[in-house]
This record gives structure tokens, sequence and C-alpha cells, in this order.
């Protein structure tokens, strides 16, 4: 499985239990949708490994209780702690047509109401305290934060993303 075809589900945080169970928190708005997991690919040493699901129960705070097969014992546990799960993109649950997934951005156009054509999405920054779109602007990349009050309206159609960015934004990154 190649990774540049999957998401991140989530990672295992640590073990849970003495027979192979490990606590897995996932990134994901709706834990329910994937309750009913046969398999998940776990990364190991920069690949991804399928490993086959004996259960996968919902926990408070998006958290799952999870046993793979053949992980019985604490020490198989913590070897997948801190690994990362992922699936194909193919598994991503249907969105409505006002919805978006960040890496469905990549190649749109980003307009701004008041400055226009900014530039193209060309990366999407998933970080700890917030995401960013990575826009090309001039020749120089451009962070735009991922927030409701900056991100008016995404046209899925059209491939472009409507903004109404902070006065004084794109000036910081054209500044030598």
């Amino acid at each position: 499985m190649n990774k540049d075809n999957c998401f991140q589900l989530g990672y295992v945080s640590k073990v849970h239990g003495l027979h192979g169970e490990v606590t897995v928190v996932l990134d994901v708005d709706f834990p329910e949708d994937y309750e009913e997991l046969k398999h998940v690919f776990i990364e190991q040493k920069t690949r991804l490994v399928p490993f086959f699901i004996e259960h996968f129960v919902s926990q408070p705070n998006n958290k799952v209780l999870a046993k793979f097969e053949d992980y019985n014992s604490v020490d198989d546990a913590s070897k997948l702690i801190g690994s990362a799960l992922f699936l194909p993109m193919s598994e991503l649950p249907e969105l409505g047509e006002d919805q978006y997934y960040y890496h469905e951005l990549v190649g749109f156009e980003v307009i701004d109401d008041s400055l226009g054509l900014i530039g193209e999405v060309k990366v999407i920054y998933d970080m700890e305290t917030q995401d960013l779109l990575g826009v090309e602007h001039k020749g120089k990349e451009v962070l735009i934060p991922i927030q409701d009050q900056i991100i008016l309206k995404v046209d899925k159609a059209a491939k472009k993303v409507y903004c109404s960015l902070p006065t004084g934004l794109i000036d910081i990154y054209l500044e030598d």
C-alpha cells in the first residue's frame, strides 16, 4: 500500500491491559464510522503493513480500544506505541455538497474577497495547533490558516477556495 494513497486514521498511544490490547487515538470527526473495520495499515520502518483487527471498540474522546491479530502480550503491544494507522483514501466516508476533506483542496485556486486571486494550494500542513493551506503567491509560499472566519466557501466543482484574509497576512510573506 502506497502512503500517498492513504489517510492517517490515528496512532497507537499506549498499551491497555495484559493481553495485547492498545489504545488508539483517532484523528477523525466521526469515530463511529470506523467501528466495523476489519484491518488497518500500520507504518513500520517507513512501510505500510496490513494489521487485522480482532476488535476495535469506541471509547470517549476519539479513542478506541484495539486488539490486533497475533498481538497477545504487553511486549507485543508495546512495539506498536507511537505507530500511525492508515486507511486507503477510498475508505473515507462520502461528504455532503458543502463539505470537503483538506487533502481535496490541493490544486484549488485561492481567491480573497479584497485581493482577488492569491494562487494555487500546493500543500496542506496538518499542524498540532492549526491546519494551514500552503499557497504559491508570486513565487513564495503563503500560509493561510484553515479557519471558518478565513475560509468562507469552497466550490469543489470550480476548484476554488474563497476566503477573507486578515489584513497584512500576504505582505508578511512578500517582505525580504
